[in-house]
């Protein structure tokens, strides 16, 4: 029996080839932050990946964008305007 398919993207050809691994932490940790959160990264079209943890950081994140300069953008304008998050750490790829 047939379990899935998938598609397999060219990052390149939809111009995210630039990928960056962030490490967040939340100020806090009650319902209405964390379902902001979730939320408003769920509905990004940059988050490639979205995984709670258990300890420290709080989330791992995986997001394609363009370049640095897009990161950047999506760092500051979408990210960080989340009320009670926080960037801990970013590693472009």
């Amino acid at each position: 029996m047939i379990r899935s398919y998938r598609a397999v993207i060219d990052p390149a050809a939809m111009a995210h080839s630039f990928e960056v691994l962030i490490d967040l932490t939340l100020e806090a940790q009650d319902a209405e932050t964390v379902e902001r959160f979730e939320g408003t990264l769920a509905q990004a079209e940059e988050v490639l990946e979205l995984r709670r943890l258990f300890g420290t950081p709080d989330y791992f994140v995986r997001v394609a964008v363009a370049d640095l300069g897009a990161y950047e953008a999506f760092l500051s304008r979408r990210v960080m305007t989340i009320p009670g998050s926080r960037a801990s750490h970013r590693t472009p790829r």
